[in-house]
This record gives structure tokens, C-alpha cells and sequence, in this order.
């Protein structure tokens, strides 16, 4: 069933407005955190795959003021842009540093290539798209297959150790999330109705998103089980969070203001919260713009001169 006299099948236009409308919520929460890096990575991917669904539900369509081989470039290009994004975002996101190399070198050599030289410098001379995707594919097929064990043996690898039920429940969602990602090389070979193959590519974005969701809750509730412990340790806490409402400081930008009154240094805060050292300072710096001070000492006289 198509809708509005497109292309779009009916169940891609339902996933269409799902995604856009995760798109806007997590948009604005990230403005509220824009150093939140995994939101970051997740409205990426959303992006994308919005772009994947649209593209690939209207084109080609010869009653849209475009040439149709400009449509097919678009359309196998948002299909190709989806698939090299999957592995960044699992190596990003999920910290599996053994896909490093494919995120980085693999994936642009053995996807954005062929796609380039097939789908656009070739497709542009002799314009038989047939042809192209039959030579084009083989690439990006065979390695999607190579990926896809390499992306299951880091997600292994990741859960090898303490594992516990959460650990088997994230294990198991991964492993879901990355299977349908493989199905993008195979229906660029195949044709298939635009309804089987929508709903095995959104597959893993539900997957991704349920881990998302569920990685999201646990961090924050981690965040503020400490920033509770912290602010207990000193008297007045209940002024010091009004102080850091005031000036609309960040669940880690608390945390952090905290392990600077006791006297750590910013080395010792990065082991503690297990960031990296410059994101600390980032987020000193963030403070310290907030706050309009310029030095540790002022920034504590500043948001505990009412405590001592």
C-alpha cells in the first residue's frame, strides 16, 4: 500500500515518523547535554536512516523533477552511507576497539570506493545499472560478510568477562541489532518488495535503539548515585544543588565540581569517572563559562561560600 501518490510504502512512512519523532526528542536532550557523545552517535545513525528510508521508498520515481540516474545514485548511496556508518558507530558507541581499523580504513576502502567508482563514475558513462551492481557489489558483499563475523567476535570479546544477566541481555540485543546491518548488501544485490526489505533494515535500529535507551537509564542513574554520595559528604547540599540548578550545571559537571572541592586532580578525576583527561578539562571549562569564574579557587568560593 503506498501513500500520497509516492513510492513510500505505507509501513516505511510509519517508521519514517517514528524516527523523526525520536530524531526531535533526542535533538533537544542533546542540546540540554551536547557533550553526551553516545547521543551524539544515536542521532547520527537516526539521521541516516531516515535519509536510507526516504531515499529508498521515493526513488526512482519518474514523476520527481529528477533524472532518474540521479535517484538511483542517491538511493544505493544512502544505502552504502548506512551501512559504513554501522561499524563506527558500534566501535564509538559500544568501545569495541577491535573494529578500529574496518571504522576507519576497511569500511571506506571496501564500501565507499566501489560505491563511488561503480554507482557514480561508471553508472555516469554507460548508464546500465545492471550491470554495475553486478560487478559493483562483489566488494562490498563479501567483505559485509567478513564484517559482520568481526563485528560478533568484538561483541563476544567485550562480554567474555564477569558477565551477569544485564551483560547477556546486552549481548544478545547486539548481536540482533548488527544482523539485519548485513542485509544491506544483500538487497543491493537483490530486488526485493520495498516492505521486506524495510522491515529487516529497521530491525537493527530498533535493537540499537532499546540499547540505547536501556545504556542511557543505567549511566544516569549511576551519575547521580555518586553525585548523591559526593554531595552527602559536605554540609548544605540542598543549597549547593540549588547553586548548580542556578547556574544550569550538568549531572558530570556536578560530579566533577565535587571531586575538584575535594582536591583531586584532573588525572585523578579521569581514572575515577573513567573519561578521558581532556574531556575533564572540557568540562572544567564548561564550568568555569557558566559560573564566570576563571580558577578552581573561585569557582568553589563561588558555588560553596554559603557551606563553610
Amino acid at each position: 500500500m503506498l501513500v500520497f501518490g509516492t513510492q513510500i510504502h505505507i509501513v516505511t512512512l510509519i517508521f519514517i515518523l517514528l524516527e523523526s519523532g525520536m530524531l526531535f526528542f533526542q535533538f533537544f536532550y542533546y542540546l540540554f547535554r551536547p557533550q553526551d557523545l553516545p547521543r551524539k552517535l544515536y542521532l547520527i545513525l537516526l539521521i541516516l536512516m531516515l535519509f536510507y528510508n526516504i531515499t529508498g521508498g521515493l526513488f526512482p520515481d519518474p514523476n520527481i523533477r529528477i533524472p532518474l540516474d540521479i535517484q538511483e545514485m542517491i538511493a544505493y548511496g544512502s544505502g552504502f552511507l548506512m551501512a559504513s556508518y554501522f561499524p563506527y558507530y558500534f566501535y564509538k558507541a559500544f568501545e569495541l576497539t577491535s573494529l578500529r581499523w574496518h571504522a576507519l580504513f576497511g569500511v571506506p576502502l571496501f564500501l565507499a570506493c566501489p560505491y563511488l567508482i561503480f554507482f557514480v563514475v561508471v553508472y555516469a558513462i554507460n548508464g546500465n545499472l545492471d550491470v554495475d551492481i553486478k560487478y559493483g557489489m562483489i566488494a562490498p558483499f563479501i567483505y559485509a560478510l567478513v564484517l559482520l563475523y568481526v563485528m560478533f567476535r568484538a561483541i563476544r570479546q567485550k562480554h567474555k568477562h564477569a558477565r551477569n544477566q544485564n551483560q547477556y541481555v546486552e549481548e544478545t540485543v547486539m548481536y540482533a541489532a548488527v544482523t539485519p546491518w548485513a542485509s544491506l548488501a544483500f538487497f543491493g544485490i537483490v530486488e526485493s518488495s520495498q516492505l521486506i526489505e524495510v522491515l529487516c533494515t529497521n530491525t537493527g535500529i530498533i535493537g540499537i535503539t532499546f540499547l540505547f535507551i536501556w545504556r542511557s537509564v543505567k549511566s544516569a542513574r549511576e551519575e547521580y548515585e555518586r553525585l548523591q554520595e559526593l554531595a552527602s559528604q559536605g554540609n548544605g547540599s540542598m543549597v549547593f544543588e540549588e547553586m548548580c540548578r542556578y547556574y544550569k550545571l550538568t549531572t558530570r559537571e556536578i560530579e566533577i565540581v565535587l571531586l575538584v572541592r575535594q582536591g583531586m586532580t584532573y588525572k585523578e578525576i579521569s581514572n575515577k569517572l573513567f573519561i578521558a583527561g581532556k574531556t575533564v578539562e572540557n568540562h572544567v571549562q564548561n564550568i568555569y563559562e557558566k559560573t564566570r569564574v576563571k580558577n578552581k579557587v573561585s569557582l568553589i568560593q563561588k558555588l560553596f561560600q554559603t557551606l563553610n
